[in-house]
């Protein structure tokens, strides 16, 4: 499982022109799964995310996490978070998993993240085409990997 994390001031997700999922400040996570992907992989990265230390406390040193600060987290899937670039101009998105296995796994991510931050989590709508709106903070982006827990 990839994700990319941006501590955002505010971020929505529209699709047809409706806000499905809107947050103030916390985290954009923009979610990958692929076929190896477990509920053990799930609950680590969500646990990671939630505790991330990556907003600033009151002497401005990124000292606090999401459940520090109260902010919530809206989750958009992302299938191209797969993408591999080895070959030719044309990405391959082999690595990623199909609908029928993905979406079991973003919906257990909804359910731990929720649970972990200790409110419900914004989401966007799995595999819509989906306009995503963000104010990054910082800018702060961090990219982890379940695969590559370093």
């Amino acid at each position: 499982m990839r994700v990319v994390i941006q501590r955002v001031a505010e971020a929505s997700v529209t699709v047809d022109g409706k806000i499905k999922g809107a947050i103030e400040q916390g985290l954009l996570v923009l979610m990958g799964v692929e076929d190896a992907d477990t509920q053990e992989d799930l609950e680590w990265l969500s646990g990671k995310m939630v505790n991330l230390r990556i907003f600033d406390d009151e002497n401005g040193v990124m000292n606090k996490s999401v459940l520090d600060i109260g902010g919530g987290i809206l989750l958009v899937s992302q299938f191209t978070l797969h993408a591999s670039t080895k070959k030719g101009n044309r990405p391959s998105y082999i690595k990623a998993s199909k609908p029928e296995i993905a979406i079991p796994i973003y919906e257990g991510m909804i359910a731990q993240l929720g649970k972990d931050l200790g409110k419900p989590v914004a989401t966007g709508i799995f595999g819509a085409d989906m306009k995503v709106q963000l104010l990054n903070d910082g800018p702060v982006t961090i990219v982890m990997d379940s695969k590559n827990k370093e």
